[in-house]
């Protein structure tokens, strides 16, 4: 299968999904079973997940040391990681790791422990970021953060104040009220 095909099957393969499996660093993916869900993942012939989407969300991360390393033997093409779901673990900082996987689109950072705002600035290496959630993390508190209305809508628009800190990129979060982000959830699920 050429790279074009594999981008067009695999976005829309279920997610690699370590959610709530009390994590605490990234080799641990590698000897971890991933959740199951209504559809199974795909596995190249090497053994490798088929998606472009990894969740991480709800463990106990304080960093992402060997993020890369762990991602190449968990996915066929790395490369074309799209979605990475990091929410509500405990990262202090945003790792420029993630800026290494440029196709990334939706990267869910909300619930952690992030304190400054700085940190967003290092996304700005994301060509395709689109969808970005910082609710929940001490850098709200921080002078200069403006989370985005509270209705969820298909239009992108900036989270930050400062267009330039992303290059004029179209960035979207999610507004930390727990029943606009629960009415968000109920839309998708059903």
């Amino acid at each position: 299968m050429n790279k074009r095909n594999y981008m067009n099957t695999s976005v829309q393969e279920p997610p690699l999904d370590y959610s709530f499996r009390s994590i605490h660093v990234t080799q641990d993916l590698l000897s971890e079973e991933p959740r199951t869900g209504l559809r199974p993942v795909r596995h190249a012939k090497s053994g490798k997940s088929m998606t472009q989407s990894l969740w991480l969300n709800n463990n106990v991360l304080t960093d992402l040391r060997d993020f890369n390393h762990a991602v190449s033997q968990l996915l066929e093409h790395p490369e074309n990681l799209a979605w990475i779901d990091l929410s509500f673990n405990d990262l202090t900082s945003i790792d420029p790791v993630l800026t290494t996987f440029f196709n990334l689109s939706v990267l869910y950072l909300h619930g952690n422990s992030i304190q400054r705002l700085g940190e967003v600035n290092k996304l700005a290496a994301l060509p395709r970021l689109r969808s970005l959630t910082l609710h929940g993390n001490p850098i709200e508190e921080e002078k200069g953060y403006s989370p985005t209305s509270d209705r969820c809508s298909c239009r992108t628009r900036p989270l930050l104040p400062y267009p330039g800190s992303f290059k004029n990129k179209a960035v979207m979060g999610f507004s930390g009220k727990e029943s606009t982000y629960q009415h968000r959830r109920d839309r998708f699920d059903s």
